[in-house]
């Protein structure tokens, strides 16, 4: 592969598997190398931000222009394909390098970031978003990474730019309030689906989101545990393909993974479509989710407000109902 990075130092790392610190250098050579990526970090310096405290949570508001593309993505069936595929190695730029993962994944450097430090995570061969199948490798790559970095997934109906392209993204650890939030809003909002001492299994409904989260030190029980989720969620949504949702994968060695599943009823809120002053450009996909809510016109940053960001999250989500629907169906079987 043409795109693999030769730098002797990422090689190292690679060869000690840790992929943390070898992401974190590429970064950084890639960085100083490639222009395109030079442009987008320096883009975060101007960003404008402004946080909105909800009861036991904060979302930050951000001005980030750099994610005009990404947040207006034509994603329906002919506008796919109709374009190339920005993921697959033919068609990356030139100055992107890469690093090999598994033999399966490109780590990849994100030219347009929303984390200081970002990456894309694309499969090596062009197949569709899809997590039932990679949910495994999802795991696996929060894990190797998670010395500096968290990874997200966003579902092919649910803000993936690239649903027709398999990948994931990673970024910084704690730079999503959800990271530092996550207990203190799973004590004050969380009903317990199960637990012992292998296992926490909550359904969270927080005010604003509705999420669940599936907690181990135990691969193999975390996988079965979103097997039966995932399988019960489709049945509830009554989804053939696959239900809306987006995930945040954070893991500590002394605890194992922690992943956020976020219950998504539909893609982008009515906003999004609206004509003249009604319209605001938002798409809220995982990193929006966990805490911060991009926004890359200045004009629909400046007249965001707490009211609209919970009317906004609530349209998105799944009600009430469905959730207390999903936990007594997920009770049942644990």
């Amino acid at each position: 592969m043409k795109i693999l990075s030769d730098d002797h130092l990422v090689l190292n790392f690679v060869k000690e598997n840790n992929y943390s610190n070898a992401a974190k250098r590429l970064f950084e050579i890639q960085n100083e190398e490639w222009p395109m990526l030079k442009t987008g970090v320096q883009s975060l310096t101007t960003i404008k931000s402004k946080p909105f405290q909800f009861d036991g949570l904060k979302i930050n508001a951000q001005f980030n222009a750099g994610r005009m593309t990404s947040t207006s993505a034509k994603v329906d069936s002919k506008s796919i394909s109709e374009r190339k595929c920005f993921l697959c190695e033919k068609n990356l730029p030139a100055e992107q390098k890469g690093i090999l993962y598994n033999n399966k994944y490109i780590i990849l450097c994100n030219p347009f970031p929303i984390f200081p430090t970002h990456f894309t995570l694309t499969h090596k061969e062009h197949q569709p978003q899809r997590i039932l199948d990679t949910f495994s490798d999802m795991l696996d790559l929060s894990k190797d990474l998670s010395k500096h970095y968290s990874v997200i997934y966003n579902g092919p109906r649910c803000g993936a730019s690239a649903p027709d392209h398999l990948h994931f993204q990673a970024g910084n650890k704690y730079f999503m309030p959800i990271d530092d939030e996550f207990y203190q809003i799973k004590n004050e909002y969380g009903k317990m689906i199960f637990e012992d001492d292998d296992l926490s299994f909550y359904a969270i409904n927080d005010g604003i989101r509705k999420f669940i989260s599936i907690e181990s030190i135990d691969k193999d029980l975390v996988i079965n545990t979103f097997n039966k989720f995932y399988k019960t969620y489709s049945e509830l949504m009554n989804e053939n393909q696959e239900p809306l949702l987006n995930l945040v994968s954070f893991y500590e060695e002394e605890y194992g993974w922690r992943v956020i599943i976020f219950l998504r009823a539909k893609h982008r809120p009515a906003v999004f479509f609206a004509e003249g002053d009604d319209k605001m450009l938002v798409s809220p996909a995982a990193i929006d989710l966990g805490g911060v809510c991009v926004f890359p016109r200045e004009e629909d940053f400046n007249r965001i407000t707490k009211q609209k960001i919970e009317e906004i999250f609530k349209e998105v989500f799944v009600d009430e109902q469905e959730l207390e629907v999903l936990l007594r169906s997920l009770k049942k079987i644990f």
